[in-house]
């Protein structure tokens, strides 16, 4: 009795395949007439390859002109860099002063916030990109060109920066930072 339902159960299961691959013969008339019409056609031409040119080698013959990646010299021909540099005249930063936190910062990345009033002095509190606040006073420098605080009020600081002029002097410039709310 248990052999009955498993005979049925395969007797079904072929009848379906036979069923299933009935369903695939269909007309294949439009493929094989466009395979004969594909077969039919000339056959296409293939480019020829593009003739080989070879390398021409290249001879650099312009040494007698400027190096290209040496720094170019605007000052006066007749002067040596060391004369310019003693015979100046103008404003000089001090290199040996020991550099404050805020002269790693350009002035434009540094936001003033705000004083505070502490003991009768006057702070401005600074903002810098490292997001730290910093305390300053008059004198206190802040700014990659050497900026000195000459000014501190409600409103703006205002600084005084060494710049170079590019001759191997330096000149001075006044700068400020606005209160940003």
């Amino acid at each position: 009795m248990s052999r009955l339902p498993r005979a049925s159960w395969r007797i079904g299961l072929i009848a379906l395949s036979s069923l299933g691959l009935a369903a695939c013969q269909q007309d294949m008339n439009d493929l094989r007439q466009f395979v004969e019409t594909t077969k039919a056609k000339p056959p296409g031409r293939v480019e020829p390859i593009p003739p080989f040119i070879p390398y021409q080698n290249f001879e650099y013959t312009v040494q007698s002109l400027r190096d290209p990646f040496e720094k170019i010299d605007l000052r006066r021909q007749e002067e040596a860099v060391g004369e310019i540099n003693e015979n100046a005249t103008g404003p000089r930063p001090d290199m040996d002063r020991v550099r404050e936190p805020l002269e790693d910062f350009p002035l434009d990345t540094l936001r003033f916030k705000g004083t505070i009033t502490k003991n009768g002095e006057k702070w401005g509190l600074i903002f810098a990109p490292d997001n730290t606040i910093h305390r300053v006073q008059v004198g206190n420098y802040m700014g990659q060109n050497h900026g000195r605080i000459i000014e501190l009020s409600d409103t703006e600081i205002k600084l005084t920066e060494i710049v170079p002029d590019g001759l191997g002097n330096y000149i001075e410039r006044q700068a400020a930072i606005a209160l940003i709310e």
